[in-house]
């Protein structure tokens, strides 16, 4: 397997050493091209099955936090059912063929408003970052020709900067007081129609956006796409625009399933996007996996300075996710 040569330590000795079944069976499925069991086997599981425990008869999955009743115009339900979304569809590839999955796509899409957008993490106001992280999931389901992912499409195209990508919502372009931001994203409001389009994109959300344009077979091969892409792929390690994902480390602080921007995740929607790993940029994001893995084979959870790192159990089985999504990506690239 020429892919693995270009590695220090071999990183799938630790894969396939963990007691982590779902882990192993992807191992062997994507990095050894081995004869696996059908995926419903991994359905199956116990872990995975535990997933649906907080499922509500809406499709949505009960949130625990507490702000949900000191903030009732943030819709809790829509953040915790893109929680579990996420594990469902990126981590154990589910389907909207799984009634239950169905469910949860039927939720999310009831948070879809006639404009395309999907509304409630931000209050009443608008979150392009969020709407596209969360097509990206609905695309990766089954929901590909669905007509309300085409409308989620056209709104986001509406919604991009003059540079072509995009910023997470349009009042960060504006830079308001932190007193009136905070009360446009806990309160219900108009969405803020005020939009500097001059103002340059940010890098962080433009990648969580083009995670739907990334996932999906048509949109993919566009040029919105891949010019999103070309600005994404320039600005690894750099500083972003905005406030709120400012400081460079936030390239190197990873996670799986993914959730913000990092360089793992950008460079996970890049290859589908079919970039090629002679790149300069996809080769300075790959040449700086090879150089930060470590002796165990793995990869840290994270090597930001800003990120408190934790050690835990938890954390640990994180770690091992995270490496199986990098092992992919230098597959793909291969």
């Amino acid at each position: 397997m020429t892919w693995l040569n270009q590695f220090t330590y071999n990183p799938l000795e630790p894969l396939l050493q963990s007691d982590d079944y779902a882990l192993n069976y992807f191992a062997q499925r994507d990095l050894m091209r081995k004869q696996v069991e059908p995926i419903d086997t991994i359905w199956q599981l116990t872990e995975v099955q535990k997933l649906f425990k907080k499922q509500q008869s809406d499709g949505s999955f009960k949130s625990t936090n507490q702000n949900q009743y000191k903030y009732p115009d943030v819709n809790y339900s829509l953040i915790e059912t893109w929680k579990q979304f996420r594990f469902l569809i990126q981590k154990y590839e589910f389907t909207n063929k799984v009634p239950a999955v169905e469910k949860a796509a039927e939720y999310l899409f009831s948070c879809q408003t006639d404009e395309g957008d999907f509304r409630g993490f931000l209050a009443g106001q608008y979150a392009m970052y969020y709407s596209g992280a969360i097509m990206g999931l609905l695309i990766q389901a089954g929901y590909q020709n669905d007509p309300r992912i085409e409308k989620g499409f056209q709104w986001l195209l509406k919604m991009r900067q003059d540079d072509g990508g995009w910023v997470g919502a349009p009042f960060q372009t504006l830079f308001l007081p932190r007193k009136k931001l905070y009360k446009l994203v806990s309160e219900v409001t108009e969405p803020l129609q005020e939009h500097d389009r001059t103002k340059p994109s940010s890098p962080h959300w433009t990648g969580m956006v083009i995670r739907a344009f990334a996932a999906h077979p048509e949109y993919s091969k566009s040029e919105a796409a891949r010019h999103a892409a070309h600005l994404l792929k320039s600005k690894f390690f750099q500083k972003d625009f905005y406030t709120s994902y400012q400081h460079p480390d936030n390239w190197v602080n990873f996670n799986f399933p993914f959730w913000w921007n990092n360089l793992v995740s950008a460079l996970d929607s890049l290859w589908r996007l079919d970039f090629a790993k002679d790149d300069k940029d996809i080769k300075r994001g790959l040449d700086w996996l090879l150089e930060h893995q470590q002796p165990s084979g793995l990869w840290k959870n994270s090597y930001s300075a800003i990120h408190k790192a934790t050690v835990t159990e938890k954390a640990k089985q994180v770690q091992l996710w995270i490496s199986l999504a990098i092992c992919r990506i230098f597959k793909r690239f291969c």
